[in-house]
């Protein structure tokens, strides 16, 4: 492949539950830190939630902020930290030839359920309504947040894919740059799920809401304890760029990305299927040309749920039973479950892998469901490996959308 075609990540921008920046991040995940909290919900009382606690106004006005939304906020936060984290400052580029993809799982219930709230308030007078609604409520909304506070002209939109949407804008930036309809590309997912009561009522009625008296320990994928999600928010862009650019401003390359898939299982709205999650695996590696035996870390996009983390687990024996060298981790076990931030944020966590060749653990996994059982499942505490080249990152959602992303090691 040309480096016109070869899609290097040069910079990565984060807000999570338990780190605002890619550094904090790792180290928090080594260190076993969890951001899992307890917050007071409307209807709900007190749930476990993931908080992100990031600067709202380091990169907009306490007016943009009041008129916009969350996911803009934290979109803009993620988009300025990535870009200044490449080394890239939108003074200096052709902003016509930027373009914003960002991944959520839903966008508009949070404004629409706190619109509702306001109204309530005054007998359902609709002159209560906020002219702000639209714009805050329309799927586009995060990316044009970004692009207004950026001033970039290129081409903006979300992608919606359930929680598969943070590998899913990721993807999409890789595809228009190959296509050479942008030079940059900020993409990956952001969410603001925890504003939503109805998120949360809809987990609940399912039995799959998790609750534990110590919030560090309710989500807990693969233990045969696990009860449930924990929700959460949060976002995580990246800056891509082709290869042959990347190298023109002689950029720091974070990792490049060599494959990626997606397809659907058309079986189930919200159980993943097994075979399918078992393609797409196979896919992002056919994809790159690597074999099984050459992926060093797979991480999991468990959240929890006993039939979920089965499924995933079946899908894993299928595809990497015959590898020795692949060590399995998760990170919602700190986090919780960031909806459309997921598989950016938890992409992000592991490439700290290839400098120090250490394998995060999932946490909380105190005893493994045996239905879950996978080969060097990492849990308790870090493992240091004697290589890390390439790491394939899961990434699925409701109505059976199934995302893998494979990034490799840049040695240059």
């Amino acid at each position: 492949m040309s480096e016109t075609q070869r899609i290097v990540i040069t910079g990565v921008g984060l807000t999570a539950p338990n780190g605002n920046s890619l550094d904090e991040y790792r180290r928090n995940l080594l260190a076993g830190v969890s951001g899992v909290s307890t917050i007071e919900t409307r209807f709900m009382g007190r749930v476990l939630a993931g908080v992100c606690d990031f600067e709202e106004t380091r990169h907009q006005g306490r007016k943009d902020r009041r008129r916009g939304t969350r996911a803009g906020s934290i979109s803009i936060y993620c988009a300025h930290e990535a870009l200044a984290a490449a080394g890239l400052n939108p003074e200096e580029m052709d902003r016509s030839r930027v373009g914003t993809y960002i991944g959520i799982t839903e966008h508009g219930t949070v404004e629409t359920e706190n619109e509702i709230d306001v109204i309530r308030q005054y007998d359902y007078d609709t002159k209560y309504w906020s002219h702000h609604h639209n714009p805050r409520t329309v799927a586009n909304n995060p990316a044009g947040e970004v692009t207004i506070n950026l001033g970039l002209t290129g081409p903006h939109y979300t992608i919606g894919a359930a929680c598969a949407a943070g590998n899913a804008g990721l993807i999409q930036g890789v595809q228009m740059l190959r296509l050479g309809e942008v030079d940059v590309a900020l993409a990956g997912g952001v969410s603001e799920a925890i504003g939503s009561f109805g998120i949360f009522a809809s987990f609940a009625s399912q039995n799959a809401l998790a609750w534990d008296d110590d919030p560090t320990k309710g989500s807990r994928p693969f233990d045969k304890d696990r009860c449930g999600i924990v929700v959460s928010e949060g976002g995580c862009l990246y800056v891509l760029e082709r290869l042959d650019d990347a190298k023109k401003r002689r950029a720091s390359i974070v990792a490049e990305v060599v494959g990626y898939a997606m397809n659907s299982d058309a079986n189930d709205p919200v159980l993943p299927d097994s075979d399918r999650v078992a393609d797409c695996m196979r896919g992002a590696l056919s994809k790159a040309g690597v074999g099984t035996d050459e992926v060093d870390i797979v991480n999991t996009h468990a959240t929890a749920t006993e039939l979920g983390d089965i499924q995933e687990a079946t899908a894993l024996r299928q595809v990497f039973s015959d590898s020795a060298n692949a060590y399995v981790n998760n990170t919602k076990s700190y986090i919780g479950h960031a909806m459309g931030a997921a598989g950016a944020l938890e992409l992000a966590g592991n490439l700290g892998s290839f400098a120090d060749r250490v394998v995060h653990p999932t946490i909380n996994c105190e005893s493994v469901d045996e239905r879950c059982g996978v080969r060097n499942l990492v849990t308790g505490e870090p493992k240091e490996v004697s290589r890390v080249n390439y790491i394939l990152n899961n990434s699925f959602g409701m109505l059976g959308t199934n995302s893998a992303v494979l990034v490799k090691r840049y040695d240059g």
